[in-house]
């Protein structure tokens, strides 16, 4: 079932004509991360993901994350486009999230653009910005998708979502 996309408007991107496979594109907008109001990414220098039904995730070169805040962790997860994915851990002072940010070192070929780039969820982080706008997480706790304004969906996620 594919359900009824929205028109996007002028300056917007429907996530139902990103491609499947996903495309990686450069980004010039700032990205930032802030997690314990420790400001953790400073970037105008990432790479998104852009999947069918799905926001863009973001991924940040490590010189550009206070990697001081990011603890190895043994989880792993399989993506079936770009291979294996490692997880760290963040933590700031007394507060910390596991397996919050991912890193491939060994992607599959027509990723290889985004190896040991690492990706963040933006639910649990205090607040994550695109430019200057204030990021909207994805629903549900699988995906990693960042919602701004210049997106429409609807998005792949939330209840019901599942079978898209």
């Amino acid at each position: 079932m594919r359900p009824e996309p929205i028109a996007p408007g002028p300056g917007q991107e429907s996530v139902w004509d990103y491609p499947r496979p996903p495309r990686v594109e450069d980004v010039t907008k700032r990205i930032r991360i802030i997690f314990n109001d420790e400001l953790i990414v400073d970037t105008c220098r990432s790479q998104r993901i852009l999947e069918t039904s799905h926001p863009p995730s973001y991924y940040i070169p490590k010189s550009d994350i206070k990697m001081e805040y990011l603890v190895p962790s043994a989880h792993s997860t399989f993506c079936e486009w770009k291979g294996r994915a490692s997880y760290y851990t963040v933590q700031v002072g007394d507060r910390k999230v596991d397996n919050v940010a991912w890193y491939y070192s060994n992607i599959s070929p027509a990723f290889e653009s985004l190896q040991d780039l690492v990706g963040f969820y933006p639910r649990p982080m205090d607040v994550c910005y695109v430019g200057d706008e204030k990021v909207e997480p994805q629903a549900g706790d699988l995906y990693a998708g960042w919602i701004t304004s210049d997106i429409v969906g609807p998005f792949k996620g939330g209840a019901g979502t599942w079978g898209w």
